[in-house]
């Protein structure tokens, strides 16, 4: 225990903070990293490749149970399909197992087959509606047998002109789609709906805001719940607004985490506004147990980063807002607030923010057994340089 750990814990006991209690629910935190960012991937423009990536299903994996080897608190990777397909899906989720982690989240894919060039679940035509729900329902079967709990659905099925295809007219197919890949889902498992505001679609996305998935979930069932991707809104957006409401109404299935200046730049979550990212954990925090089913992913293509590096960044920064968001003196905040103490208030909640709480993730992460720095214990074991000459 450091010197420094005490002098904070001390600070923080004194406001009333249950420091003990913090460090058991950061123990317990549980963020989700992606198959795909472990791979050549990126922007639309040009992907650079890097000789460590992972080739493979298995290589990603591998990759991301080193990430939970070093974080202690990313357990699990999300599939995409069919981008990481394989013939043995009860393999590979014993693989997983091997590794020290599980599958996640099961996402489909239906926006890069030529055919899905006008919509896919929206579109006009029954025989191409027909493929993509036949493809969501094989990812409900993947689900069976991974232990997937999760279909996480992102559709690209929009317009590019007034009048190209009407509006009502897709939202009703889409309504009836998402019922018959919805009857398929597995028990005791979720689909989490997720929306953007535009691209690829620029007139209109079919899924373009957060209450439209909302509405669609409300039609659907209790299964269905909205995912909400940070970098999918409009600049200037109060994501942690939307966060409020969904958990208000039970509706906030998940996140997509990463962060954007413009759009959905796909950049490392807290990079751009780390203030906001802690924002949305204050709305998750004082929830309490509205909270307690939420999914948390990263969902990011690293281009130019190295992967590894880049992904651990990128759940340790989650970890630096929880652990800020835990320590706001919420019962001095709701006697701020009745008084109608405006600047109290936000000077209460900035007091967390600004805290330091580097002493207290370094006693979180002893206490687990993991690096106290993971970024310096990735770098300097030379696992990047090793997993380039390999994969090369």
């Amino acid at each position: 225990m450091s010197e420094s750990f005490v002098r904070l814990s001390d600070e923080l006991s004194s406001k009333g903070i249950d420091v003990e209690g913090v460090i058991a629910s950061l123990k317990k935190q549980h963020i989700e990293t992606p198959s795909w960012g472990y791979g050549n991937s990126g922007t639309r423009f040009r992907v650079f490749p890097n000789s460590a990536a992972a080739r493979n299903v298995h290589e990603k994996i591998d990759d991301a149970a080193l990430i939970h080897k070093l974080s202690g608190i990313a357990p699990s990777v999300a599939l995409h399909i069919p981008w990481d397909y394989v013939s043995d899906w009860k393999a590979l989720g014993s693989y997983a197992t091997d590794k020290g982690i599980k599958i996640g989240a099961i996402n489909p894919n239906v926006f890069q087959d030529e055919i899905y060039m006008l919509g896919s679940l929206c579109h006009a035509k029954v025989d191409v509606r027909n493929k993509a729900i036949e493809h969501m329902v094989e990812c409900c079967e993947i689900m069976s047998a991974t232990g997937s709990d999760l279909l996480s659905i992102w559709l690209a099925d929009g317009t590019n002109y007034a009048g190209q295809d009407s509006i009502r007219n897709r939202k009703a197919l889409l309504l009836d789609s998402l019922k018959k890949i919805y009857a398929n889902l597995p028990a005791d498992s979720r689909m989490l709906l997720e929306y953007k505001f535009f691209e690829p679609a620029f007139y209109h996305t079919d899924i373009a805001d957060w209450g439209t998935s909302f509405a669609l979930c409300q039609r659907l069932g209790d299964q269905a719940q909205v995912l909400v991707d940070t970098g999918h809104h409009a600049p200037g957006t109060n994501i942690a607004y939307i966060v409020a409401q969904l958990l208000d109404e039970g509706r906030l299935g998940g996140f997509h985490f990463n962060s954007r200046n413009y759009a959905d730049d796909d950049l490392i979550v807290g990079s751009t506004n780390p203030f906001e990212l802690f924002t949305i954990f204050t709305e998750l925090v004082s929830a309490g147990d509205l909270a307690a089913d939420v999914a948390y992913m990263i969902d990011q293509s690293h281009n130019i980063e190295p992967k590894l590096e880049a992904m651990l960044l990128s759940v340790l920064n989650c970890q630096t807002a929880l652990a800020k968001a835990l320590i706001v003196d919420y019962k001095g905040l709701e006697t701020l607030q009745a008084d109608g103490d405006v600047l109290g208030s936000h000077r209460l909640m900035m007091d967390a923010f600004e805290t330091d709480v580097r002493p207290l993730l370094a006693e979180v992460r002893s206490r687990m057994g993991v690096p106290v720095d993971p970024i310096k214990e990735l770098r300097a074991s030379g696992i990047e340089t090793k997993l380039a000459a390999a994969r090369r």
